[in-house]
């Protein structure tokens, strides 16, 4: 491999910790947004605002982070080599033009059904509810989808700074739109919910003037167009529409689960559901979204700060090799990024199971959050983390498949595992897994469809170095599981050290953290995990430049 080359993809890999330093901070004022947000309580009103904002999310993941960034980020990536990037910039401002113009007309369709349900057949108030507050935060799927186009246009010019950036002002928006709640309406639910809703789409817009601002500073930005349709357009239109289909089924997937529990979820004791002529006791008690929302942050939290910054700082090197037809550096660059991902992934899930449930009573214990829905919250999470390794890995695997405009296997392989969810959450929850039903349902269709995408990467690439990951797998799992022994040790001393459970929960955080992430590191050493050696050796050249560069000037 050249100089160049390497350069090239210790940039790209380097850029991952770039992404996880400014998502880590961003990830911290997300859970101080959850600490203000959970502080309405677990109940049928907060429960009706986190099932409407997931709405405009799914349609985020489907036109802007989904679908549509698989499809432009490869055919960005070739025009640039190919043409230069100012022929570059001529096919972004059509997208631009193309897709603020599609989902304009999404908005509108969307808005005038949903006046038509308010006013003809409202239901009853939480119904009344969903739809008023569906109605406000809806308009937050344009901004955010024309962000994320933007961010992948940066990401590609090599910029990953304001994109990883970005969520965070999301984040502020949130936490000032709590306050203003709490301020003006002294905490009253409805009010309050309706005041979130707003900051959203505020916080979308003011996300949206950054990254246009961003755009103009590296000379990317131009007027959105819509005719004439650019012929790189039209391609990226052809990749997008199949795209969708998986991508799509499995948002639904994810919007199924939210509704399904909303509906699932009883207002009163005892309360049942009619289908049919049949009455069905409804198994999930009121409150489930909001443990089931303050699960999926958790879990998330290391999953945004590892895996998807490395996943979105890659996903540029993919699309370079593929363009280049060097199958040889996107098998090793894909092998190095899954050995990375299941190096972090694993002992990341393994010690977020350990510590659930101090975590959920630490940070979302209070207000009207009680310590019995921060035990359902831990429990979600806890079914959630079983498969953290598998969604670690399925990011880098989708990325790199999408880099090849390969979406047929991703296709079949997204449908097959959506309708395995859905019918694994909508029979689970009558277990008495109840909410945990569906952190385990995403569990198991997350680890299937990891294991088939690998194989079928394998399988096309020729070989992808499965040897080598089972070498680095048997140190990462000697290494967790020494960790694991020293985290339960910790936990057992360090819960009788405060009184309070608020203070106890975080002495066994923190104890738990330190203790069981310096045995790790040092377990990984002592068994020389290469994993460990290409993180230090990345930060360590990466300060050597700095270092050399304050030198020379």
């Amino acid at each position: 491999m050249t100089d160049r080359a390497t350069k090239e993809r210790e940039h790209f890999f380097g850029a991952a910790k770039i992404v996880a330093g400014i998502t880590m901070l961003s990830r911290v004022l997300g859970l101080v947004r959850d600490i203000a947000i959970v502080a309405f309580g677990a109940n049928r009103a907060t429960d009706t605002f986190w099932t409407a904002f997931r709405v405009p999310n799914v349609f985020r993941r489907l036109f802007g982070e989904g679908a549509l960034s698989a499809a432009f980020v490869p055919v960005f990536t070739e025009t640039a080599e190919t043409n230069g990037w100012e022929h570059a910039r001529v096919v972004l401002a059509n997208c631009f033009g193309l897709l603020s113009l599609l989902l304009a007309a999404i908005v509108l369709v969307i808005e005038v059904i949903l006046v038509g349900l308010l006013l003809l057949a409202p239901g009853q108030w939480d119904r009344t509810l969903l739809i008023q507050l569906v109605m406000i935060v809806f308009p937050f799927m344009i901004t955010i989808c024309l962000l994320a186009l933007g961010s992948a246009a940066l990401n590609c010019r090599g910029h990953f700074a304001y994109p990883a950036f970005a969520p965070i002002l999301l984040n502020l928006f949130l936490i000032s739109g709590a306050w203003v709640a709490y301020r003006t309406f002294g905490g009253g639910q409805w009010q309050g919910l309706f005041t979130l809703s707003i900051s959203v789409v505020l916080a979308g817009a003011a996300q949206l003037a950054g990254v246009i601002w961003l755009l103009r500073r590296v000379r990317l930005a131009a007027l959105p167009t819509i005719r004439p349709v650019a012929p790189e357009v039209k391609r990226i239109a052809s990749m997008t529409l199949p795209m969708m289909v998986p991508l799509g089924i499995m948002q639904i997937s994810s919007l199924f689960e939210g509704f399904y529990a909303w509906l699932m979820s009883a207002k009163t004791t005892g309360e049942c559901l009619t289908v049919f002529g049949l009455s069905i006791s409804k198994p999930l008690q009121a409150g489930v979204i909001t443990c089931l929302y303050a699960a999926e942050r958790l879990y998330n939290f290391p999953l945004g700060i590892m895996a998807v910054s490395l996943a979105t700082a890659v996903f540029p090197l993919f699309a370079r090799y593929a363009a280049r037809q060097d199958i040889a550096g996107l098998r090793d660059a894909t092998n190095r990024a899954l050995r990375l991902s299941l190096f972090l992934g694993v002992p990341s899930g393994v010690a977020l199971m350990l510590l659930a449930r101090p975590a959920a009573v630490l940070i979302y214990r209070h207000g009207g959050f009680h310590a019995s829905d921060a035990a359902r919250a831990a429990f979600i999470l806890q079914m959630y983390c079983l498969g953290m390794w598998a969604y670690f890995c399925r990011h880098i695997l989708l990325r790199a498949f999408f880099a090849q405009k390969n979406i047929v296997t991703p296709l079949k392989i997204s449908c097959a595992m959506a309708a395995v969810n859905v019918l694994l959450v909508a029979t689970l929850v009558f277990t008495p897994l109840r909410g945990g039903a569906i952190g385990l349902a995403a569990a198991i269709t997350a680890t299937a469809s990891t294991l088939l995408l690998a194989w079928a990467l394998h399988t096309r690439l020729g070989q992808l170095g499965l040897r080598s990951i089972m070498v680095s797998l048997t140190r990462i799992f000697a290494a967790t599981a020494l960790m694991t022994l020293v985290m339960l040790v910790t936990a057992h001393f360090a819960a009788g050290l405060a009184e309070s459970a608020k203070l106890s929960a975080a002495v066994v955080v923190a104890a738990g953290v330190l203790a069981g992430g310096c045995t790790f590191l040092i377990s990984a050493a002592l068994l020389r995990s290469p994993e460990l050696g290409e993180l230090w050796g990345a930060i360590r050249s990466r300060t050597s430049r700095a270092g050399g560069n304050q030198r020379r000037v």
